[in-house]
Formats: C-alpha cells, structure tokens, sequence
C-alpha cells in the first residue's frame, strides 16, 4: 500500500469521526434554543480559566524534563514548553501529528536523538492513561450511582476498567526491553538479519527514553506531576459551570469538572478528531444530560465554549512558538529517519 493511500485513508477516518460525532452532538438540537442558551454566557467565568490552562500546559513540560532527566540534561524549561506547546498546535491540524512533531522540535533545538526523545512521549502517554484509571476509581468511589446511570444498561464497568488497565498493561510491556526482545527474536530474526540488526539499534536508542522507569526516586515527582496536570485540566471545566444558568439550579462540584474531564479525555483517547473537536462535543454533551439531567442545548453550549477556549489558547500560544521554532517544512519521515545527524 503507497503512502498516499494511507494518508487518504488516514484522513478520510478523521473525517468520518468528525464528522459523524459532530452530527450526533447537533442532531436533535434546536438551534434557537441553542443560541438563546449561548446568549446567557458569563465570559468572566469563560476566560478566567485562562490562565490554569496555560499552567496545565507548562506542567506537562515540568514532567517531560523529569522524564527526560536520566537521559538528557535539558537546556531550558522554555525549550520545553515550546516544543509542547507546538505539539498541541499541531495536534489541532492533524490528530495526533503533535505527538511526532513535539519530540522532533525539541531533539532538533537541543541536538539529541529523535528516537530518545519521542520514546519519552510514548511513556508520557501511558502515565496519562494510568492517571486517567486512578482518577477514574477515586471518581467512582464518590459517585458509583450516578457514574452507572451516565453507562448504557447492562453495561459492567469493572470489566471496562479491567480491559483499559489490561490493553495498557500490554503496551507498557512491549516497551519493556527484554519483551520486545523476544518479539524481536521471534519475528523479524528469521525473516531478515540485516533488518533484524536495524530493528535492535534503533530500539536500543528508543529503549533509552524508558530510562526513568529504573529510577525510582523520580516516581513521587512523576506521580504528583500527574495528578497536577489533569487537576489543572478539570478547574477550568469547574469553573466553566458558573457560564451558564443551569449553575443556578443544579449544584455541581469539582468532581463533576473532574468525572466531566475523564469522560472526554477517554472519549478523545479513544476517537480522536484535530483539537479534539466533534468527540469532545458530543461525549462531553451526553455526559451532561445522562449525569445531571441538562437539555442537549444546555450540554452542547457548555462543551462549544470548553472546547473554544481550550482550543483558542492552544492555538495563539501554540503559533506563537511555531514561529519561534522557524519550523518551514514539517519532515513526512521523522520516524524513519531518526538518526542524530538527520536531526
């Protein structure tokens, strides 16, 4: 299969979920409704948020220089936030073209190897999804009732947290140097030496990235990184409530904001559209109806003016350091090509 049918294919399955999500999010909307409930809008309480979101965003450069410690002395924070910050741009163009753009930014700025770095942000994403189950059981525990209401009838929730912990577990474990060895020597060593050898020196360098794993001392910082980083994703839904009128009648907390932003952090996980956008509507409207009885106007207002914020800071901060970067052509081989000198 040539590349531009898998990026045809790749781009029309994006644009299908968007789509379609999108499509479900409006379908039984009325529209004056929709804007009569847009017109009550507090944008204090809409851009407040603001400034938690920027923090969120340096967080998550604060745990990617822990992650980075074992391997890379790095040259700056603002090296750091720029190449997240880039990412997020990025990932508002293309799903997930961030997660391969934001390690070939900073390895290009600081000179060290792509494959080390990118391997950091693998790990990066599987310390969000163990976040995600943690906050998820905490969420759980305050609101086992509601949470099972908000779930399709028959559906049974620990098996759906057995199977996420499981596939996570299954990936974290192909990562593991002496599994993926195996895989190695099992697979690809019979079929060919020559990319056998290929394989193995590039996993090597890729390995590297894992590093912190074998640095216990660094697990308290990572865990607490963590847990600030999706707290400081959920204030700004907490505070999002007081936009809207339905904050008159119905009391919601911060474990709402937080229930709200695990349900549309695995919805986007699992579906995931440029910015997020249709997934993020539609999942985060649902949930807003099945949890606390709004109208499908009222939940969809909410999640437009989450997602225009959200979506508004990533892009202006996001282009501010893309020209920072000078970036004129984004590499359509970064993965393959991953040696130190292409960088």
């Amino acid at each position: 299969m040539s590349e531009n049918i898998k990026k045809i294919g790749k781009y029309l399955l994006t644009t299908l979920i968007l789509v379609g999500s999108m499509y479900l999010a409006v379908r039984k909307i009325d529209i004056q409704s929709l804007i009569s409930e847009l017109k009550t809008i507090n944008w204090f309480w809409a851009l407040i948020p603001i400034p938690i979101m920027i923090l969120s965003h340096y967080i998550r450069a604060i745990r990617w220089k822990t992650i980075l410690k074992p391997i890379i002395k790095p040259k700056s924070m603002l090296n750091l936030f720029s190449a997240v910050m880039v990412g997020y741009f990025f990932n508002n163009i293309s799903p997930r073209g961030g997660e391969l753009l934001r390690p070939y930014v900073y390895a290009k700025r600081e000179k060290v190897s792509f494959s080390m770095v990118f391997a950091t942000i693998i790990l990066e994403r599987l310390l969000d999804v163990l976040t995600l189950l943690f906050l998820f059981v905490i969420a759980l525990i305050f609101a086992k009732d509601r949470i099972i209401n908000a779930f399709p009838p028959g559906s049974n929730i620990a098996n759906i947290l057995y199977l996420v912990l499981v596939l996570a577990l299954i990936v974290a474990l192909c990562f593991y140097p002496p599994v993926m060895q195996w895989i190695l020597d099992k697979t690809i060593k019979p079929l060919s030496s020559k990319l056998y050898h290929k394989i193995g020196e590039l996993f090597e360098k890729f390995s590297r990235g894992f590093s912190v794993i074998k640095s216990p001392s660094e697990y308290l910082s990572l865990t607490l990184e963590s847990l600030l980083i999706w707290t400081c994703y959920a204030i700004p839904m907490y505070l999002m409530f007081f936009c809207f009128n339905f904050s008159n009648h119905i009391s919601l907390g911060f474990l709402d904001a937080l229930l709200l932003i695990i349900i549309s952090g695995i919805g986007v996980s699992i579906a995931p559209t440029p910015g997020g956008i249709g997934v993020f509507h539609y999942v985060v409207m649902i949930a807003m109806m099945k949890l606390y009885g709004l109208s499908s106007e009222e939940g969809f207002a909410y999640a437009t003016i989450n997602h225009l914020i959200n979506f508004g800071v990533q892009v202006i901060l996001g282009l501010v350091f893309f020209l920072r970067e000078r970036i004129t052509k984004v590499p359509e081989n970064i993965i393959i090509n991953t040696s130190e000198e292409a960088i």
